[in-house]
């Protein structure tokens, strides 16, 4: 068993019991920085047996990873990517030791895929089948991905300036996605929302214990990298900071134990058109005010870190290290000479991290005989829209530029988009019968239509999109309307799942029974006109809104 035997405030001291997924807020200060403790002489205990029959990835390390049971899941196989020691863009520079830790290695090619992999696997844990998490990018991809595996439904949110690949690449996994038209700190807060009116698990980022926990296995494979040494500098680019501070919990506790005799300085990397953090550090002041982000590098656009730039500001006052901001030519730079000299292609947000390292070492920072790992967070690739159809995301407009919107903004979009994320599937294999109620519904509401041909592909689409009315004939080819219905009821992701069935065929006593209990309503075709029929459609979903099932 792995669970936290407590968590510790950071603050005060105080211990208190690890509740999953409740905001770990202390009882005694209201500290919100409590951090986990686990059995930490039985961990010490395997690795100096080398850690045996474990597999070479983030599970290796799974003894201080937030879960009750690792063994009895599936887990999502991130970590375990390479550490490099940099062959000619560190020694152009005149350092040797500089070793490159890369995360491109990853399921979807971006370290956030470790904190996919232990919030989903902690989810599938806590019996958590549907999500909602805000992303600038990266997180999002590896969230879908991970949950695509699981089986859980994902809601994402992400500025419409992300690059449309970050985007694609989540409806590719068969996310929800949410295109919001303001910038990084809007879209969160559009997703808090949306998730609390349709009571949803909300990923807290840097305040979720499993999504932290799970970067510390960084450090953990950087130091059995380095034959059990830590480097004299960890150095990584950041939008809103969690990634290092998960990582310095792995140092500290290997410090804790007496694996290793010193915790690394730290260097925080940002860009310059967005860099809060590195501008309050230069001020001297342990709090960031928010900015609003003017960078290319969306990625990292995050304008108020919040509590997380003070964690990192504490962290370097007692390990040492710095900040510092890089423009964004200097990271595209920094990305067309990774590639020249390491063979190495990177995305930008990546490259800022080079570029800062680059800097650091030029100022003499850094020093020439120090070892140094650089946090290669990750890589991107395109996937065209064409696979996706014409329905991969939902516009949620607020603003034309980055500029915070009005409340009252807010609110109108959280209730446009309450209509546009209502999801209705059509099975019925006359293709005329579908489209005239898909135009009317389309003509009366926002929702978005999904259409299959018969009982099988409709029992595909309503597992993948999870749909919040389903409208179905009881003929079909195949797998015919009963047995779909009954299939739908056997599912535990489908089975709350209301259903209309609609047929042309006279039904029996016999059928009506068999539907009795399974379906909202049954109507047949000819005994109301399609506009009536749409109309009782619609009511059925609005009865379900405002009796708080959706």
């Amino acid at each position: 068993m792995a669970s936290p035997l407590f968590l510790q405030c950071a603050a005060c001291g105080e211990k208190q019991p690890y509740e999953p997924f409740k905001p770990a807020v202390c009882k005694t200060c209201e500290s919100q920085w409590l951090e986990p403790r686990y059995d930490y002489e039985s961990f010490k205990r395997e690795i100096l047996r080398g850690i045996p029959n474990r597999p070479k990835n983030m599970w290796r390390y799974q003894d201080v990873l937030p879960l009750k049971d690792p063994a009895a899941l599936d887990l999502y196989p991130a970590g375990g990517t390479p550490l490099w020691l940099s062959q000619r863009f560190a020694p152009d520079l005149g350092l040797d030791s500089v070793y490159i830790k890369d995360e491109r290695y990853a399921p979807t090619s971006s370290f956030k895929d470790r904190q996919a992999a232990v919030a989903v696997a902690a989810m599938n844990e806590n019996g958590i089948r549907e999500a909602v998490i805000a992303s600038t990018g990266n997180a999002a991809v590896a969230y879908a991905a991970a949950c695509a595996r699981a089986g859980i439904k994902l809601w994402v949110f992400m500025t419409s300036l992300v690059p449309q690949e970050k985007l694609r690449e989540a409806a590719l996994f068969g996310a929800e996605v949410i295109r919001v038209s303001g910038n990084y700190d809007q879209t969160k807060q559009i997703a808090a929302q949306f998730a609390k009116r349709k009571n949803l698990h909300l990923d807290r980022g840097s305040n979720s214990i499993p999504a932290r926990e799970s970067m510390k296995t960084i450090a953990y494979e950087i130091v059995e990298g380095l034959g059990w040494r830590a480097p004299d500098w960890y150095i990584q680019a950041v939008s809103g900071g969690m990634g290092p501070l998960g990582v310095y919990s792995g140092f500290k506790e290997m410090f804790e134990m007496g694996l290793i005799h010193k915790i690394p300085k730290l260097a925080i990397i940002q860009a310059e058109g967005c860099a809060p953090m590195v501008k309050a550090f230069k001020q001297g002041r342990e709090i960031a005010a928010p900015v609003i982000p003017d960078t290319r590098i969306i990625i990292l656009s995050t304008g108020d870190p919040g509590e997380s730039y003070t964690r990192l500001w504490a962290l370097i006052q007692q390990y040492g290290g710095t900040m510092e901001a890089v423009t964004d030519l200097e990271a595209y730079n920094a990305m067309k000479k990774l590639a020249k000299s390491e063979g190495m292609a990177v995305e930008p947000a990546t490259a800022v991290a080079f570029a800062g390292f680059e800097k650091l070492s030029k100022q003499g920072v850094i020093a020439r005989e120090e070892t140094v790992v650089v946090n290669c967070t990750g890589h991107t690739f395109p996937v065209e829209k064409h696979v996706l159809g014409d329905q991969w995301a939902v516009d949620v407009h607020l603003s034309k530029d980055q500029s915070p919107a009005p409340r009252e903004g807010l609110q109108a979009a959280l209730e446009n988009l309450d209509e546009r994320t209502t999801t209705v599937l059509l099975v019925d294999d006359n293709d005329d019968d579908a489209l005239l109620i898909r135009r009317l519904l389309e003509s009366k509401k926002n929702y978005r239509l999904f259409h299959a041909r018969d009982g099988w592909e409709g029992l595909s689409i309503a597992r993948q999109k999870l749909p919040d009315l389903i409208v179905s004939d009881l003929m079909m080819p195949g797998l015919d309307g009963f047995g779909f219905v009954e299939e739908l009821k056997l599912d535990p992701r489908t089975k709350d799942i209301p259903v209309v069935v609609v047929s042309a065929k006279d039904i029996t006593a016999g059928e009506r029974e068999r539907l009795n209990g399974h379906i909202e309503a049954v109507y047949q075709k000819g005994t109301l006109t399609a506009r009536k029929f749409v109309d009782k459609v619609i009511n059925v979903i609005e009865d379900k809104i405002e009796s708080g099932i959706y």
